[in-house]
C-alpha cells in the first residue's frame, strides 16, 4: 500500500469573505518557515519501503544509505595514456627503456618495476609496484624502444595516478538515504554491485476539481465555462515531485459532496492539497466542510503574488493511532496554483516520499531589465537564459495569474522582493520548476 495524498480544487478568490474569523496573512519568508518546519516533522515519520531493480530506482528516494564494498579505486589508477615510471629515474635527457604494456583490466605486475625501466600504461590500467608516477604520452620522446622527457617538461611523484582509497574506502557511505536519485547516483550504486535498492513508496495523489465552472478538457466550453487544466498541471507537478497522481475528475460546488470527498480523504490520505474556482460563498461551504471537523488554520494568506490567498492547515487525526492531516487551499488562477505548489505544497510532499531535500529549487541570475516596486514579494513568469559562466534572467510579460500563454512560454519564476526597485543587472533568486 501506497501512503496517499488527495487534491481538491476551488478557487479562493483575495475578496472573499472568511469562514472564520482568524486570519493570519504572513510574509513569504514566515510562511515557508512554518510549512518547514511541519515538514521536517513529516520526514522522520516511518513510511513503507520497496525493493527494486537499480534502473526503476530512477527519481525515486533512496530508503537506505549506499556504502562501497571496496576501496575505491581499489588499486592505483593511471588517468592517463602514458608510461608509469619512477620519477626520480626520469630526468631530462634520460632514456629509460621501455619493458612492456599494462593495459585497463590487465592484472597488475607480479614483480615491482625494474630500477631504470618504463612500462606503457593505459588509461585505467593499475600502476605497477615500485613507479610512483605516470608521464603523458604526449610529454615524451620515443626512439628505440626507449623514451626520454621532451625539454621543458617535468614528471612529479604522484603525476596522474589516483591513489587507491583516495575517492572513498570500504564501508564509507556513498549515497545517504533521503537522496531521490539522479543518473550520478545510479552509476555509483552499479558500481558497488547493488543491482537492486530499498526505495520509498511514492505518495499517492488524488487529484479533484470542485467548481460548477469547469469542464474536462475534452469538452468544448461555453462561453461561461473553462477547462479543468489544473488538474493536469498539478498532476504533472505532483508526478514530478516524487508522488503518484490520480485525477478524480470534477465536483459539483455543495457541501454535501465536500463532507464525503473530506471523509473518504481523511481515511486514506496524507495530504489534501485543495486549488480551484468558485465565488466568495462556495469558498465558504468548503472552509465550513473544514472547520466543521476541527481543522487548525496555521495561515489563511501569503503576502506574494501570484497565490496571495493560500492556506495552510491540518485536520485532527481520526483515531489514537493517526497524526493529523495537513492541507493546502491553493489559489485556483493557473499560474497561481502553480507557484504555490512549488513555494508550499512541494516541500509537504518530498517530506511524504522521504526525501531529506524539502526547500524549494532556487537559483541566481541577473536581470536584463529594472523592475519597479511592490508591497509583496512577486514571483513572476520569466526564461532563464544560462551558459557556462553567465545566467540572465528576463521577465515574460503576462496578463496575470490566469495567463497560462505566458507560464508556457517561462522555464522559471523570478523572485521580486517587497519594496524595492530591482535594477537590470541585479542578481536576483529565480524558482525553478
Amino acid at each position: 500500500m501506497y501512503p496517499r495524498l488527495v487534491i481538491f480544487t476551488w478557487r479562493l478568490e483575495a475578496e472573499s469573505t472568511q469562514a472564520h474569523n482568524n486570519l493570519v496573512i504572513l510574509t513569504y519568508p514566515e510562511a515557508a518557515s512554518l510549512v518547514l518546519e511541519h515538514a521536517q516533522r513529516l520526514a522522520v515519520a516511518p513510511r513503507k519501503t520497496e525493493h527494486l531493480p537499480l534502473l526503476e530506482a530512477l527519481q525515486r528516494v533512496l530508503a537506505a544509505s549506499i556504502r562501497a564494498d571496496r576501496d575505491l579505486p581499489p588499486f592505483h589508477r593511471s588517468t592517463r595514456d602514458g608510461y608509469a615510471v619512477q620519477s626520480a629515474a626520469l630526468t631530462t635527457g634520460n632514456w629509460l627503456p621501455v619493458a612492456g604494456i599494462l593495459r585497463a583490466g590487465e592484472k597488475p605486475c607480479s614483480g615491482p618495476l625494474e630500477s631504470g625501466t618504463t612500462l606503457e600504461i593505459m588509461t585505467g590500467a593499475a600502476l605497477p609496484e615500485g613507479a610512483d608516477a605516470v608521464v603523458m604520452l604526449e610529454h615524451v620522446e620515443i626512439s628505440g624502444g626507449k623514451i626520454r622527457l621532451q625539454p621543458e617538461r617535468k614528471v612529479r611523484p604522484g603525476s596522474h595516478i589516483v591513489p587507491s582509497g583516495s575517492e572513498a574506502h570500504r564501508g564509507d557511505p556513498l549515497i545517504p538515504a533521503g537522496t531521490r536519485l539522479a543518473a550520478a547516483h545510479i552509476a555509483a550504486i552499479a558500481a558497488v554491485g547493488a543491482a537492486q535498492v530499498d526505495v520509498f513508496a511514492r505518495p499517492r495523489v488524488a487529484i479533484l476539481a470542485t467548481g460548477d465552472e469547469l469542464v474536462e478538457i475534452d469538452t468544448d466550453p461555453e462561453l461561461h465555462q473553462i477547462r479543468n487544466s489544473n488538474s493536469y498541471s498539478l498532476a504533472a507537478q505532483v508526478a514530478l515531485t516524487g508522488g503518484e497522481p490520480t485525477r478524480l475528475g470534477i465536483a459539483h460546488d455543495n457541501l454535501e459532496d465536500l463532507r464525503a470527498l473530506l471523509d473518504s480523504a481523511q481515511k486514506s490520505c496524507d495530504l489534501l492539497l485543495l486549488s480551484g474556482g468558485v465565488s466568495a460563498g462556495k469558498y465558504d461551504l468548503v472552509e465550513q466542510a473544514l472547520a466543521g471537523r476541527g481543522a487548525t488554520f496555521h495561515f489563511t494568506g501569503v503576502r506574494i503574488q501570484p497565490g496571495k490567498p493560500t492556506v495552510f492547515g491540518e485536520l485532527p487525526p481520526r483515531d489514537p493511532n493517526s497524526t493529523p492531516l495537513p492541507f493546502f487551499g491553493l489559489p485556483g488562477n493557473p499560474v497561481s496554483t502553480m507557484v504555490t505548489f512549488l513555494l508550499f505544497a512541494a516541500p509537504v510532499l518530498r517530506a511524504l516520499a522521504g526525501e531529506t531535500n524539502l526547500t524549494p529549487d532556487f537559483a541566481q541570475a541577473v536581470l536584463t531589465a529594472a523592475e519597479p516596486p511592490a508591497d509583496i514579494t512577486r514571483f513572476l513568469p520569466a526564461h532563464l537564459d544560462a551558459d557556462w559562466d553567465h545566467a540572465t534572467v528576463r521577465r515574460i510579460p503576462w496578463q496575470g495569474s490566469g495567463d497560462l500563454a505566458a507560464t508556457a512560454q517561462s522555464n522559471c519564476f523570478v523572485v521580486l522582493p517587497p519594496s524595492t526597485t530591482v535594477e537590470a543587472g541585479a542578481s536576483v533568486q529565480v524558482l525553478l520548476p
